[in-house]
């Protein structure tokens, strides 16, 4: 369609532009369609078509562009004409033929084409202002037409308007025709029921027990329903009006109202009364044969009475499981078996969770009958669940919960009070467990939570007083445990040992025990999970915590300080062994032996008893530890919900381990006094004159330690690694701080027995050397430095005389102690050292 529009212009610009070609010559007008314009138009298509006549080789270009270029031989010129050979050329200009000869017609046609356009933009210009007239006289019509439509649009709505507010009014209108209709039947129909019911009150007005003449209604089976509703109406219409005049009585005819009304009163009560019984008892047959029908509508009937409670009552006493005396010694033998109480919580726990489940299995069953039969299901499930928890379930709590005498306390053999607290808290969590099932299943508007409470109210409010001795009874019951144990140690053991180290050497069942701490926690810990049972308010939860806890701490601190003391006592016999053996110098060398003997094992006594002190120390610190991380763990977040709680059972805390704390600082002191003890007599019993003096045999001195210090080295490097693994922090400070200085104290006294050679010297600084090194393991920084000084003095020994001053002169920190020392030189008097430090004093 395209090829074939654009040939069509091209054909009509042909024609045109011949019949420019013609109008050159006989001035003929240009042929120029408005048409050509419209739609995809082509201005090369136009001028092409215009020249085509004028410029044919412009028309054999555009058909055959290779042909063209094959007829040329050599290159376009600029102007775009071909270039011929140089005759032609020169030919040419001297024939002076123009070179572009079709250049007039052209510009001829394309004045008439410029012409032609303009006339035609003439025309399209008028018809344009035709246009936009006709456009303007159209737009006045359509908004005229628009302003009539929206006038009628409005009518319109107006009109609706109107028939919908006549529909509204007729409608209400109808409405209220309506409604004084239906209120004329109900009082058309009130009316008659009035008459009806004037009617059978003055037939029950009659004199009492004359019910023989009552209209058919109250004595035909198929209308019990209608009878029953008739009577329940009139009772309540007789007594309300017996009740306002007996109030506002004031005529003898009101009187004689009130008392014909009374008459009716009396005998619809008794008809109402032989009316329920026989609906109860067709009730009781339908429920003996299952006809749920019949008991349905029995039940509907007899919910006119009293809002049917005699029949809901009538129907949960008569279930089997409240009546049935084998159903109740069953309930027994499932919880309690052949062993009774004795059959522990466990098998107990069982017992009851097999016995809620059966009660359960049967409360669904009777609720699938209630729905079926009641027309208030709920009220029933309320009493039957009531009657479940209060006669069933608290039959067989009777029987297991027998509450103990805190006065006559049962014993420990027996389960003690332990096994009834255990046995309470089962009994308690699984009855709860049942209360919330029994919730499930349906129990109306019955508090089953606050009646499952009330089963175990007299147990729980006397629960922290039972718990708490129930604590006591076990830790007394552990403790005579450990002395039994201690007790029937064999005899056999203790007389193969030597009479002293028997009495110096405690049993092992005397030493503390981490396990037995850990009991006793556990204990306390099982003693709060009962208490978070039972306490349901945060309050109350904490302050039977504090308790309990207060009781743990006590025990805690008890056994420890016992423990610590007991321990003591073989530090005890080990002094009272040293004291015992010690004996003068004038005694024979048998006795001697004797007494060296017998220090020696009073010295194997201590050892031992500081051992067995350091292991109970540690074991204490344990046990402290355990306690704390209970703490930390259980209980201090269950005294949050009190104020002050939390900071008063850490001040109770610290103050019942205070006791202990006390015992081992007295032991620890003990042991310090036991070590040096020892020492001393090593010292005594091993240094010899000799060590500090040159020997007389001309041999060398012997720069190694002294045989003394070995020992005393070698015993306390011994004894205290015990207390290196037993003791930390603070305690190891003290402790090894103390002992350092007790020893430094202690080496000074038992040097001032010796007199020293210049060689001597020099080993007494080897021995001095030995025990710095020895109490660097101490890490005490005082200590360090007064060993440091015991060298520097050990100094005064060894330089020459003449150079004493000198050395007291560079060390004046040292010399108070350095002139003890000093006089122990054994050339103190012959070198005149005194009036050299004589001169020294009267320097300064």
């Amino acid at each position: 369609m395209k090829d074939a529009k654009d040939g069509s212009r091209a054909s009509r610009a042909g024609r045109t532009a011949r019949a420019s070609k013609t109008s050159s010559v006989s001035s003929l007008p240009l042929i120029l369609d408005i048409e050509d314009f419209k739609g995809e138009f082509s201005f090369d298509a136009l001028f092409g078509n215009m020249v085509n006549d004028l410029l044919p080789a412009f028309q054999d270009e555009d058909q055959d562009p290779s042909e063209d270029h094959s007829s040329i031989s050599g290159t376009d010129m600029p102007n775009g004409h071909p270039r011929g050979s140089l005759d032609a050329t020169k030919s040419g200009q001297k024939s002076s033929a123009p070179l572009f000869p079709e250049a007039d017609g052209l510009l001829s046609l394309f004045k008439d084409a410029c012409g032609e356009l303009a006339d035609l933009r003439r025309q399209i210009d008028a018809r344009l202002d035709n246009l936009k007239k006709e456009v303007t006289v159209q737009d006045s019509k359509h908004r005229k037409t628009l302003s009539e439509l929206e006038r009628g649009v409005d009518g319109l709505f107006d009109s609706f308007a109107r028939l919908d507010s006549r529909i509204s009014s007729v409608g209400q209108t109808a409405a209220k025709i309506g409604d004084h209709l239906q209120s004329a039947d109900s009082q058309r129909e009130t009316a008659s029921q009035t008459i009806d019911l004037i009617k059978y009150l003055m037939e029950f007005n009659s004199s009492p027990g004359d019910l023989i003449e009552l209209s058919p209604l109250f004595s035909d089976d198929s209308r019990v329903a209608e009878a029953a509703s008739v009577a329940q109406k009139l009772r309540a219409f007789a007594e309300e009006d017996i009740g306002r005049h007996a109030t506002a009585a004031t005529s003898v005819g009101a009187a004689n109202a009130s008392r014909g009304l009374e008459t009716a009163v009396a005998n619809l009560q008794d008809y109402c009364n032989e009316l329920e019984n026989r609906l109860l008892a067709r009730f009781d047959a339908a429920s003996q044969r299952r006809e749920l029908s019949t008991m349905a509508e029995c039940a509907k009937i007899l919910s006119q009475f009293n809002r049917g409670s005699s029949a809901m009552q009538r129907y949960v006493a008569s279930r089997p499981m409240f009546i049935d005396v084998e159903v109740m010694s069953a309930d027994t033998r499932l919880v309690l078996g052949d062993q009774g109480i004795q059959a522990g919580p466990s098998s107990i726990g069982r017992g009851l969770s097999s016995l809620y489940k059966e009660i359960i299995e049967t409360v669904q069953k009777e609720a699938a009958t209630i729905m079926a039969v009641f027309p208030a299901p709920d009220d029933v499930m309320s009493i039957l669940v009531q009657r479940v928890l209060e006669q069933r379930v608290a039959s067989i709590l009777d029987k297991l919960l027998v509450k103990p005498s805190l006065v006559n306390i049962p014993s420990a053999e027996d389960g003690g009070l332990l096994l009834y607290l255990r046995i309470l808290a089962v009994a308690y969590e699984k009855t709860l467990e049942l209360s919330k099932e029994l919730r499930a299943v349906g129990c109306g508007d019955l508090d089953v939570e606050g009646l499952t409470e009330s089963l175990f109210i007299a147990h729980k409010d006397e629960y922290p007083e039972y718990e708490q001795a129930s604590l006591r009874q076990q830790y007394h019951a552990k403790m005579e445990e450990l002395r039994s144990g201690m007790q029937q140690q064999p005899e056999s053991t203790n007389a193969s040992l030597s009479r002293s180290k028997t009495a110096a050497v405690p049993p092992s069942q005397q030493q503390i025990s981490v396990t037995v701490v850990t009991e006793i926690v556990r204990w306390n810990e099982e003693a709060i999970s009962r208490c978070v049972l039972f306490s349901a308010q945060p309050t109350t939860l904490a302050n039977h915590v504090r308790a309990m806890f207060t009781c743990l701490l006590d025990q805690v601190s008890q056994y420890t300080t016992e423990g610590l003391e007991k321990t003591r006592e073989g530090l005890n016999e080990a002094a009272a062994l040293r004291e015992r053996f010690v004996i003068g110098t004038s005694v024979s060398r048998r006795v001697a032996a004797a007494a060296a003997s017998a220090a020696e094992a009073a010295a194997a006594a201590g050892e031992s008893s500081i051992r067995s002190f350091m292991v109970a120390v540690q074991r204490a610190a344990s046990n402290a530890a355990v306690v704390q991380q209970y703490f930390t763990n259980t209980i201090s977040r269950l005294l949050l919900p009190v104020d002050g709680a939390h900071a008063a059972s850490c001040e109770e805390m610290a103050t019942a381990m205070s006791s202990a704390e006390n015992a081992a600082m007295k032991g620890l002191q003990q042991c310090i006094d036991t070590l040096m003890a020892e020492v001393e007599r090593l010292l005594s019993s091993e240094q010899k004159a000799s060590d500090y003096r040159t020997p007389d045999d001309g041999n060398a001195p012997d720069h190694r330690p002294t045989n003394a210090c070995i020992r005393v080295v070698a015993y306390l490097s011994r004894v205290l690694d015990t207390a290196y693994t037993a003791l930390e922090g603070l305690n190891k400070q003290a402790f090894l701080t103390d002992l350092g200085n007790r020893l430094h104290k202690g080496l000074l006294n038992h040097w001032q027995k010796f007199t020293f050679s210049p060689s001597g010297g020099l080993r007494l600084k080897r021995d001095i050397t030995e025990y710095g090194e020895f109490v660097r393991s101490f890490n005490a920084p005082a200590v360090d430095e007064n060993f440091e000084m015991l060298g520097n003095m050990a100094n005064a020994l060894i330089v020459a005389p003449e150079s004493i001053v000198t050395l007291f002169e560079g060390s004046p920190n040292i010399r108070a102690d350095a002139l003890r020392f000093v006089q122990l030189r054994e050339d103190y008097k012959t070198a005149k050292i005194a009036s050299r430090l004589a001169s020294l004093a009267v320097s300064e």
